[in-house]
């Protein structure tokens, strides 16, 4: 799509993204110094209303990343979701969305350091595009790249620097011949996707590594859990997972902001079941799809409308966090 006209969330002002300028030697692009979110926004055709799902939780957690880097981001969760639902009405966007909150640290200068230098923050709204190209589940690969260590970068945060070991998992996994890697952590137990958390099903349980285990804390990964015990009646079980237990598996699938929840059928070219999507991943891919839509009245607080009042959307932002 073309970028240039649409209108985009820059240092408290909306703006063209085509005016948002960053220089060439601004510290967050040289140093991998920032931190972000991904946000998706479903639009609901019976509702005529594009839905933000989980938007103040996807907020406080920027906030905790940005305190990583030692920023001190000027915007509270309450102003960050209502320039987002503003940034839905400017665009008249009635489509899907993907939301992208960058912090950064803005100074253009020379220098590795955190203390000391200005922040920059923005928000782009995009029309969202699927993450993977198949519907009939994913083949995947584990990687020779390790997931990165807590004690060397924070895992748990969304860093943009720390995103490069995906991107070179993600890489190796592609030109191999397959949709996703699966990285393993220093220790090589079963950590995550490139860019998504993963779940384990062997004889009607569920597993998921803890987050102790070098994943990022994902919000997706939170609500599938409780979306197993509470409408699924299975038990989850966070704990460490062995590489060739996901060769043993009945089922695998990945959660994430850009996959929703996407079966795995294949790792290190062995099937995984029956070689197709399982019946726990497609109950449950749907039972959120439909949520996100606003079709279960249950699950109306994780949703925050972009057309309904300020008042309604202030007050929905101050009740999640």
């Amino acid at each position: 799509m073309e970028l240039d006209g649409i209108q985009v969330y820059h240092d408290g002002d909306f703006v063209k993204y085509g005016d948002a300028k960053v220089g060439l030697l601004t510290h967050g692009l040289n140093y991998g110094t920032g931190c972000f979110e991904g946000i998706r926004g479903y639009w609901s055709p019976d509702h005529a209303e594009v839905y933000l799902f989980r938007l103040a939780e996807h907020y406080e957690r920027l906030h905790l990343s940005a305190k990583l880097l030692l920023m001190d981001l000027k915007d509270d969760v309450a102003t960050m979701c209502e320039a987002t639902t503003k940034l839905i009405r400017l665009n008249e966007y009635r489509q899907d969305v993907y939301v992208r909150p960058i912090a950064f640290k803005a100074a253009e200068e020379i220098g590795v350091r955190l203390h000391n230098v200005k922040d920059d923050f923005a928000i782009i709204a995009i029309p969202h595009r699927s993450y993977f190209e198949s519907g009939a589940g994913l083949r995947t690969a584990v990687s020779s790249w390790r997931r990165i260590d807590d004690n060397s970068a924070p895992a748990r945060a969304k860093l943009t620097g720390v995103y490069v070991s995906s991107a070179l998992a993600k890489s190796e996994a592609v030109m191999n011949g397959f949709d996703e890697a699966i990285l393993l952590t220093a220790d090589g137990h079963v950590a995550e996707g490139s860019a998504e958390n993963i779940f384990v099903v062997r004889d009607g349980r569920v597993f998921t590594p803890p987050v102790t285990d070098a994943i990022l804390e994902g919000i997706t990964r939170k609500t599938v859990i409780e979306l197993l015990r509470e409408e699924l009646g299975l038990e989850v079980a966070e704990r460490s997972i062995d590489r060739s237990e996901l060769y043993q598996s009945d089922e695998i699938f990945f959660s994430g902001t850009a996959v929703g929840v996407s079966p795995v059928i294949e790792v290190d070219r062995r099937p995984v079941g029956s070689g197709s999507p399982g019946k726990i991943a497609t109950a449950l891919a749907d039972l959120y799809r439909d949520i996100t839509l606003g079709k279960v009245a249950k699950y109306h607080h994780w949703l925050t409308p972009s057309h309904a009042t300020k008042t309604d959307r202030l007050r929905k932002a101050k009740a999640t966090v």
